[in-house]
C-alpha cells in the first residue's frame, strides 16, 4: 500500500508546531503517520482520522497523554539531539 503524501496544509501545522520545541518538523511528520495507523488499526470512529492523528501529535509535544509513551523512541531521539546540541 503506497501512503499518499502529508497536504501541505498538515505540513504547515506540523512545522509551526515544531518551532520552539525539541521535535523537528520531520519526527512530528513521523508521529502524525503512526497517529493514521493507529486510528486505522482500531481507532475511534467518531472522530476522523486527521484529528485523531494530530492529536497524538499534540500528545507528544506536550508530554502527556499516550502519545509520549507510543511513540518513546522519538521522545528519547529528540531529547539525545536536544543535549547533543547544548553540549
Amino acid at each position: 500500500m503506497s501512503r499518499k503524501p502529508l497536504s501541505e496544509k498538515v505540513k504547515s501545522a506540523l512545522r509551526k508546531k515544531a518551532e520552539g520545541t525539541m521535535f523537528t518538523a520531520a519526527d512530528l511528520q513521523q508521529v502524525y503517520r503512526r497517529g493514521q495507523g493507529a486510528y486505522l488499526s482500531g481507532g475511534s470512529r467518531n472522530v476522523p482520522m486527521a484529528a485523531w492523528a494530530m492529536g497524538r501529535v499534540n500528545s507528544v509535544v506536550s508530554g502527556s497523554g499516550g502519545g509520549r509513551k507510543a511513540d518513546a523512541d522519538i521522545v528519547r531521539r529528540a531529547r539525545a539531539r536536544k543535549k547533543k546540541s547544548k553540549a
